[in-house]
């Protein structure tokens, strides 16, 4: 009698903390309440400087400390303060990196298979890339208008993790096509090459420079095109006449000035864009070598080395963008109408690429809408953590958490369409 008792003494108070987190963080998005005076006082009353949650572990009382001395970021109101994890069925974790993982994810309210990206505010916050996380919420906000670019339908936050619901693209990432293949036929590169440098394109003619171009950040769509994800390297407002001087991007892909820490511009992308094309055509990266020291004296040093097996346009077009001198480089002058007037690609026609009229020469054999048989089962067979799936943000609310927020205010996004909640 005394366990049941208890039992529903615990449910009552999580009840009862979850409606006053509810209150509060409608208060809080209320800048103008947020700052009266009685507001302030109410909130600080659960401040740790005058008690602590003792379910809180180290890691977590360490990220509050941490994430009480973010830097602020501030991009305007949140868009979507509605979206939560518990909206989800995260069924299969399908990618990691950095900051977190990518999940297959349903949504309750419609049954629709979403990618969610799920990253941990205390590890971004901890190496400082809060520029680059909004930097890639930026660009996705972008995207709509683009066949061979994923898209954003909404962001939001709770107190520990950020979420990025994304275009579920289940044709696979081109890197897991070319582990299983080696090398794609000259006809099958030409067309991946050809949507890529489209998106590409697109990304300029909007002052954003990609940087971070490999096989990973490809995925292939259920009918087999290309599209191309992953904007936290992504750099804004370079226009063509810009550079910027910033290292970083993946070893096998850096242009040569990009090592050199040399200021660079859009041309770097068409660097990345001849790597990843000789890497489909040849089975490795150009300059490849399992010592990256040797590999960065290669790409700066060694010449590009013709190989048999592909046209001489191919080979032309694959000098051209590998070129060591990013002024000589292919797209140094007009960016992607260079490459669109390439022989290489004079068989294509442009209009008909983008409008998705010229069929893939690869059919991922996508079975439905919750396929996952073209991602790597390290991934698909890792359990889904708890944590993704429930907000944290029901335990005790302190000002320090809320000073957190402050370092991720506008992450969250809800376009003006039926992927508001309501």
């Amino acid at each position: 009698m005394l366990q049941s008792r208890t039992g529903t003494s615990v449910d009552f108070i999580k009840q009862r903390r979850a409606g006053l987190n509810e209150f509060i963080q409608n208060l809080v998005r209320q800048s103008e309440l947020c700052n009266h005076p009685d507001v302030r006082a109410f909130l600080q009353m659960d401040n740790p400087k005058h008690q602590s949650d003792p379910s809180e572990d180290e890691d977590e009382r360490s990220s509050r400390k941490l994430n009480s001395t973010s830097q602020n970021i501030n991009l305007g109101p949140s868009g979507n303060p509605h979206a939560k994890p518990t909206d989800f069925d995260f069924l299969k974790v399908i990618g990691k990196g950095s900051f977190g993982k990518v999940l297959l994810a349903k949504r309750k309210l419609d049954g629709k298979y979403y990618a969610v990206k799920v990253l941990q505010k205390k590890i971004v916050l901890n190496r400082k890339e809060q520029k680059h996380i909004m930097a890639e919420r930026n660009v996705l906000l972008k995207n709509v208008k683009h066949p061979f670019l994923v898209g954003l339908h909404y962001s939001f936050q709770t107190t520990e993790k950020l979420y990025f619901v994304l275009d579920f693209v289940n044709g696979g990432e081109l890197f897991f096509h070319l582990q299983r293949e080696r090398s794609f036929p000259e006809h099958r590169a030409r067309f991946y090459a050809a949507e890529i440098a489209s998106a590409l394109g697109y990304l300029h003619s909007i002052n954003i420079v990609y940087r971070d171009l490999k096989p990973e950040n490809i995925l292939l769509d259920s009918l087999g095109h290309v599209v191309l994800t992953d904007f936290g390297l992504c750099k804004e407002g370079i226009a063509s006449s810009d550079t910027t001087a910033t290292f970083c991007g993946t070893p096998e892909y850096l242009a040569p000035e990009v090592i050199k820490k040399q200021p660079y511009d859009n041309t770097v992308d068409w660097w990345c864009l001849g790597a990843v094309l000789y890497e489909m055509l040849y089975g490795l990266p150009p300059f490849y070598c399992r010592d990256v020291a040797e590999m960065y004296e290669n790409i700066l040093h060694k010449p590009l080395v013709l190989r048999p097996g592909i046209s001489l346009t191919a080979w032309s077009i694959l000098e051209e963008l590998l070129e060591k001198d990013r002024q000589s480089r292919l797209g140094a002058r007009e960016d992607f109408l260079e490459i669109q007037k390439h022989p290489f690609f004079e068989s294509l026609s442009w209009t008909d690429l983008l409008q998705k009229k010229i069929p893939p020469p690869f059919n991922p054999n996508v079975v439905g809408p919750d396929d996952i048989g073209n991602f790597d089962a390290v991934f698909t067979e890792e359990m889904v953590p708890y944590s993704v799936c429930v907000s944290s943000d029901y335990s005790i609310v302190n000002a320090s958490v809320l000073e957190a927020d402050d370092a991720f205010v506008g992450f969250s996004y809800a376009p003006p369409s039926e992927d508001m909640f309501c």
